[in-house]
């Protein structure tokens, strides 16, 4: 788009979007560095089709310090992203667009983001957590087979599955750590074996347990998840008149 034809979005009522996704973030053997893009770029294009809004290019490096041992994984520091987040989003909302909605799909990441936003007192943002929602939360804890997991593991495989099947190689997919011994948090690591992180693949959990079935169904949930978010915050605003009901409803099976 040129700018004048960005101006004309704005002056009609447009809403942004920005997505947050790392492309440069290990996801064990199976999945590609950039599989949070590909998924924040997948939501923000649902989210989309269901409101008028103006897609910002997606943030694409982060705060993402569990993976540095991996080749081809970048992460800034806390106070950097944190930065960098704020000052974008201070940019955009200068362009006197009517609210802005952040799409956050990382964990590490939600922190920063939040301390960014909330200097911008009295703005109209919303942070959509994507793996915070109640839905998705209910429909992981319904389908997960694995004992344990959080990356490229067995959830985030399948929603892989249902987003991008194309980008996912099943047969590389390996469960790692072979053994888990409590709760010790740090970052994974590939070289040092004796790690209750350790894990030769980068995946955290079981991967060999998704299935694009349950993919349909946890995205389904996040789906419902980031649109009723996004209802209730548009709905709060006076300035903006929600959508009906039927348009929000997400579809019962993935396009």
């Amino acid at each position: 788009m040129t700018w004048d034809e960005v101006e004309r979005r704005i002056e009609a009522g447009a809403v942004a979007i920005l997505p947050i996704g790392a492309a440069s973030k290990e996801h064990g053997l199976h999945l590609p560095l950039n599989t949070d893009q590909i998924q924040a770029e997948f939501l923000a294009g649902r989210l989309a089709e269901k409101i008028d809004a103006l897609i910002w290019p997606t943030v694409t490096y982060g705060h993402y310090p569990a993976f540095v041992n991996y080749p081809g994984s970048s992460s800034l520091s806390a106070s950097a992203f944190e930065a960098l987040i704020g000052e974008i989003a201070a940019g955009i909302l200068a362009s006197r667009v009517r609210a802005l909605i952040v799409i956050d799909t990382g964990i590490s990441t939600v922190a920063p983001v939040e301390n960014a936003l909330a200097q911008l007192k009295g703005a109209d943002v919303v942070h959509l957590r994507v793996h915070q929602g109640p839905n998705y939360r209910s429909a992981s804890a319904k389908l997960v087979e694995q004992r344990y997991g959080s990356h490229a593991d067995e959830l985030e495989t399948s929603l892989m599955l249902a987003i991008a099947p194309d980008a996912v190689d099943m047969p590389r997919a390996q469960a790692s750590p072979a053994e888990r011994v409590g709760n010790v948090p740090g970052p994974l690591t590939r070289t040092d074996a004796s790690s209750p992180n350790y894990s030769a693949s980068g995946s955290f959990g079981d991967p060999t347990k998704a299935s694009r079935a349950k993919g349909d169904i946890l995205l389904a949930a996040m789906l419902e998840d980031v649109f009723g978010q996004t209802q209730r915050f548009m709905t709060g605003k006076s300035d903006i008149q929600p959508s009906s009901a039927s348009q929000w409803a997400s579809r019962s099976s993935v396009q």
